[in-house]
């Protein structure tokens, strides 16, 4: 992520000092460095209003000003929500002011009397990270709005899935990481003979008489294993003597940490035309 020189240079600054002639030098001196968007107020009371308004990217703060000193504007500007980064760059002949100037919010700060070199290089250096910093606030705000479209797309795809699931087999099933389902739909009921109540612990199919348990195993061992699988067959003996056959399809769901969450999958009843 880079800012162009042309970029800097069409930073939006404002120049605050009550002295007219410090106000003068300076904006003569950014004019000619190429600077397109200067502006300035020797009135403290009106920068709050004017950086809500105009979204500076740099502001030249005189820190003593009668009435309203740059501490206090600092304070002030510390007020608008929408910006949490200060663009201030202090401007002060007193040395024991810089280390409070930064301690009050302020990113650099500039020495009177004013060196000349020393000035265009800080303008110039401050820009330019106020400006990958609006960059990046910026690439974070598409990258959030990404996330929340794709999350949007993969709850409308996973809807699908299921949709789909449920019209192309007998019933469709999820399992929570402990193996109790969580959700079961179709006839699967009827065709197992299961109460809905007892799909946990060990009722429900782990409390009924007649399955293959050689089947059940490996397919146990597969869930266990935490792998998918394609069109496995178990069976069932019924207590009338008939035998029943299923088949089932399954994949492992992970959270966005990777840890597994259980199971989901869809199953057929096979038929001897199936």
């Amino acid at each position: 992520m880079q800012v162009s020189e042309s970029d800097i240079l069409q930073g939006n600054i404002l120049i605050v000092d009550d002295q007219e002639a410090n106000v003068k030098l300076l904006e003569e001196l950014l004019e000619a460095a190429g600077y397109g968007h200067v502006s300035s107020t020797m009135n403290p009371h009106e920068v709050c209003a004017l950086h809500r308004k105009n979204r500076y990217d740099l502001i030249l703060l005189d820190l003593q000003m009668p009435g309203m000193d740059g501490f206090h504007v600092m304070e002030a500007l510390k007020t608008n929500d929408e910006d949490s980064y200060l663009p201030v760059i202090v401007l002060t002949a007193q040395p024991g002011h810089k280390l409070r100037a930064l301690q009050s919010g302020a990113k650099d700060f500039i020495s009177k009397p004013f060196d000349l070199v020393e000035v265009r290089t800080r303008i110039r250096n401050m820009l330019e990270v106020r400006l990958l910093h609006k960059k990046l606030e910026e690439y974070s705000k598409v990258l959030e709005e990404t996330v929340r479209e794709r999350t949007a797309e993969l709850r409308e795809s996973e809807a699908r899935y299921r949709s789909l699931a449920e019209l192309a087999s007998d019933w469709y099933w999820e399992q929570d990481a402990a193996g109790d389902f969580t959700k079961v739909s179709g006839p699967v009921l009827e065709m197992l003979g299961i109460r809905v109540d007892s799909f946990t612990g060990k009722s429900g199919m782990d409390g009924m008489p007649g399955w293959n348990e050689e089947e059940r195993a490996v397919l146990h061992a597969k869930i266990a294993g935490r792998e998918p699988f394609l069109d496995f067959v178990f069976s069932r003996v019924n207590p009338d003597g008939t035998r029943q056959r299923f088949q089932v399809s399954g994949e492992p769901m992970f959270n966005q940490g990777c840890g597994f969450i259980g199971y989901r999958g869809i199953g057929i009843e096979l038929s001897d035309k199936r």
